[in-house]
């Protein structure tokens, strides 16, 4: 095996560019197993062109735009300078509200504005998320848990600890059941993550740095030689990820 070429081969990957939060560069490459709840259809199940509905951490606003939603009612938040920047060029010419957010504890809308606030993968203050939605208003969060792909951060990354491992649904769920939010839904799963190529989890693992923090190829060049001695027998290299989502209702 020519490990030179790998060792090219995945400096190029680690250089490629990323934007917005599009991961269509590993289309065919890796495998998610799919999960036992629809995001999307959950969503719709409550949306209406008249709501307004706020998108946090909505990235470069791909998935949003999907949703169709009426634009002058939708709002979003992004703190990446380069997805704002991308959501300043693409989204605002639609009507679209983008606000640059800082700091989750403290969202830069007045109190009870929203009908409908979603979030998918980014943080959130629950105490925030119940100040700006209206009475009866619907929060609506698709989380990666504290254990997500756990096993292969440990491979790669020496010494790796996680501090998110407690970030889970039974602990979130009381949270908002403390404050006085209806839980409508509730739901945690553990999905396969199939990798088919060792260049994929190097274009992985360099944009999700909070789970495979100091990342290179050229310090995990050794890990990542095994992992492809490993594709090579299996076929594949598996990962496990930590989804949870939950859909509360909000009570003044």
């Amino acid at each position: 095996m020519d490990y030179n070429a790998l060792k090219q081969r995945w400096l190029l990957e680690e250089n490629r560019e990323f934007r917005g939060w599009d991961f269509s560069h590993l289309d065919g490459r890796l495998k998610e197993e799919k999960l036992p709840w629809d995001y999307r259809s959950i969503i719709c199940k409550y949306l209406n062109k008249d709501k307004l509905l706020l998108d946090m951490g909505t990235g470069g606003g791909e998935f949003l735009l999907s949703l169709q939603h009426t634009y002058t009612n939708t709002s979003v938040t992004e703190g990446w300078k380069p997805n704002l920047k991308l959501c300043k060029e693409t989204l605002e010419p639609l009507g679209i509200t983008v606000q640059q957010v800082f700091n989750d504890n403290k969202l830069p809308f007045d109190d009870d504005t929203f009908d409908i606030v979603i979030n998918r993968h980014e943080e959130y203050n629950a105490k925030e998320v119940k100040r700006i939605l209206k009475d009866d208003g619907i929060f609506i969060t698709q989380q990666v848990g504290g254990k997500n792909n756990e096993k292969l951060s440990k491979f790669l990354i020496t010494n790796f600890e996680s501090d998110v491992l407690a970030f889970e649904l039974n602990k979130e769920v009381s949270k908002f059941k403390n404050l006085d939010f209806t839980i409508l839904y509730e739901n945690e799963y553990f999905p396969s993550l199939k990798f088919f190529d060792v260049g994929a989890i190097v274009y992985f693992a360099k944009i999700i740095v909070w789970e495979f923090p100091n990342f290179s190829v050229e310090r995990c060049f050794n890990q990542l030689c095994e992992l492809e001695n490993r594709l090579k027998k299996n076929g594949y290299v598996e990962s496990l990820e930590h989804r949870f989502i939950i859909v509360a209702k909000n009570s003044k």
